[in-house]
């Protein structure tokens, strides 16, 4: 008789087992379809019910990473602040959510993960360097805001400014360097961010880069002899920028570059690398 209810206990629980699978294999497949679907109210309700919000699909991409891949943003901002969110999970590529948030220019997403914790200042690529190879300028300055580092260096030395030279816009490179970007700095090849507007066929880059270099070289020679006019130092055009100088066979973006596709060997990309999904 005991044998018979224990057995009897052992059926039972094993039918709750069963049923509590089964409910949660139907959760998991309702939280990727409705973070495709862009359904908020779905994922909510969800999560509210206790639904791990760092559950990862079969690919072992998490819910938020998919959210801004797809792009799904009101899913994407509800996760970014929800609790014990893992906001600085990493894809393949080592890229963080906020990363292809500035990339992809989705600057009220940026401003919730930053305001939970999604680090500005990564070693490394930042997102400030995927900011500025798209020229999602209004990013590029909220990010300047948080304190993100001007003249960080990537694993090949190289900068922001150097990427939106190459690869962002005329706009992204006047705001570096009217945020005081270092002009002279050189990657693991030598190259500087006139170096890069150069190889990347960026007239306008260029010639904004090339003011700031005589302003720069000015201000020296103003320091070193005072009693120069200034005048006689400061360059002859502001090089104002019109409109995005129109991206070489060097250059097609579609979708934008990764930034952390360049490889750690310092060279310069001839052509677009997909982000890491």
């Amino acid at each position: 008789m005991h044998s018979f209810q224990l057995f009897k206990k052992i059926i039972v629980f094993a039918g709750f087992l069963s049923s509590l699978s089964i409910t949660w294999a139907g959760s998991y497949e309702d939280f990727f379809k409705a973070i495709q679907f862009d359904d908020v109210k779905t994922v909510q309700s969800l999560l509210q019910r206790g639904f791990d919000p760092n559950t990862v699909n079969p690919s072992g991409v998490s819910g938020l990473m998919l959210a801004v891949r797809e792009p799904s943003l009101k899913v994407a901002e509800l996760l970014a602040g929800w609790p014990k969110v893992k906001v600085e999970v990493r894809n393949d590529k080592d890229e963080s959510a906020l990363m292809l948030a500035a990339l992809k220019g989705y600057l009220p997403l940026v401003k919730k993960l930053v305001e939970n914790d999604a680090d500005v200042n990564k070693p490394g690529w930042t997102p400030l360097h995927y900011a500025a190879s798209a020229g999602q300028v209004q990013v590029i300055e909220f990010l300047l805001e948080q304190s993100a580092y001007i003249d960080a260096e990537s694993p090949n030395g190289t900068t922001p400014l150097m990427m939106a030279a190459m690869y962002g816009s005329p706009e992204a490179v006047k705001v570096l360097i009217q945020a005081g970007a270092d002009l002279n700095i050189k990657n693991q090849l030598g190259m500087t961010a006139l170096d890069f507007a150069v190889r990347g066929q960026r007239k306008n880059a260029k010639e904004l880069i090339e003011v700031g270099l005589q302003r720069q070289r000015a201000r020296a020679a103003r320091l070193e002899d005072p009693a120069v006019p200034t005048r006689a130092l400061e360059p002859a055009t502001n090089a104002a920028v019109t409109q995005p100088g129109s991206l070489s066979a060097v250059v097609q973006t579609s979708p934008p570059i990764g930034p952390a596709q360049v490889d750690s060997a310092a060279k310069v990309p001839s052509k677009p690398f997909k982000t890491g999904w």
